[in-house]
This record gives structure tokens, C-alpha cells and sequence, in this order.
């Protein structure tokens, strides 16, 4: 089985995704690592060079690949925020993993991401409180059809939002 977290950039996936992991004795996978390691450049460069489009495009063959190589082996897998803005990866998160949206405010995740917008193309340069703001409204509503568990995360520790999706998650199974 592979439970994936969705959710916008600053949710704490990755974070998460590990200590999950370590709770279950699964395996973690964060699948920006992932493209990274296939690609051999950074999400920035890729971005740079190729730009959104194609970036969507290596992270599809990238997730359909994970998905394909870990079926059957118990995975944690961090989605990108932007994964499942793609109809097919969306369709691939729903129908082939446990999805569980961590779900975040814009002012928890701006809290997150004050200081680290280098590496993330998308808020580069921007307001991070209004690019969170339109970010949340094109995407909250993918992430919440994609989803099979919604876990809210505000003024709860990585600790606890983990125990919480794994509570969550046995009702489901």
C-alpha cells in the first residue's frame, strides 16, 4: 500500500511523510527527490530551462514510475504541491494510493515558508501571502476531490499530525 500527501508547498509533507514512515516501519519517498535524482538538476533549473509545462510532464512519468516500482510495498510518498494539478496524476494519487490532503492556512504556511522561497519556483520573487492565496483557491478544491482523507493541520506538531493520519487512515483501509 502507498499513502500520498497532497498539499500546498509548506504544509509540511516531507516532514511529515518521514515521521509517518517511521511510525508505519514503511518506506519514504518525497517525489520532488525523486525527479530531482531522475533529471540530475534541481526543480529550479528544470524550471528555469524547461519551465512549468515540462516540469508537470517528468513529474507524471516520475510519480507513474514510483507508484509502478513500489506497488504492493508499504510507502510513504510526498507529493509536490503542484502534482495533482495534473488530471492523470490526480486520477493516479486517487485510484492507486491512500491520498490524505494536509490541509493548511495561508497564514500557517507563509509562517512555514518565510526564508525558503529560493528554491520554489512558484513563489520566487512574489507576495508569498497573495501567490498562497491564489495558489489556494485554483488548487483547494483539487486537493480536497483527489483526497481520500482531509487532515487539518494548523497549530498541530509534525508528531501529531502524523498520528492523526495514521488514525485516520485505518478507518479507510
Amino acid at each position: 500500500m502507498t499513502i500520498s500527501l497532497t498539499g500546498l508547498m509548506g504544509c509540511g509533507k516531507s516532514s511529515v511523510g518521514r515521521e509517518l514512515s517511521k511510525l508505519l516501519s514503511w518506506h519514504f519517498m518525497d517525489l520532488d527527490e525523486v525527479i530531482v535524482q531522475r533529471e540530475g538538476r534541481s526543480i529550479p533549473e528544470i524550471f528555469a530551462k524547461d519551465g512549468e509545462k515540462e516540469f508537470r510532464r517528468m513529474e507524471l512519468e516520475a510519480f507513474k514510475a514510483v507508484i509502478e516500482n513500489v506497488e504492493g510495498n508499504g510507502t510513504v510518498l510526498a507529493l509536490g504541491g503542484g502534482t495533482v494539478t495534473t488530471p492523470e496524476c490526480a486520477e493516479t494519487a486517487h485510484e492507486k494510493t491512500l491520498c490524505i490532503y494536509m490541509r493548511a492556512s495561508v497564514q500557517t504556511l507563509k509562517t512555514h515558508l518565510e526564508g525558503q522561497t529560493e528554491g520554489r519556483p512558484l513563489l520566487c520573487g512574489q507576495d508569498i501571502e497573495e501567490r498562497l492565496e491564489r495558489l489556494m483557491s485554483e488548487r483547494g478544491h483539487i486537493y480536497e476531490k483527489t483526497a481520500h482523507i482531509v487532515i487539518d493541520t494548523d497549530g498541530k506538531s509534525i508528531s501529531e499530525i502524523a498520528q492523526e493520519i495514521l488514525r485516520s487512515s485505518h478507518h479507510v483501509r
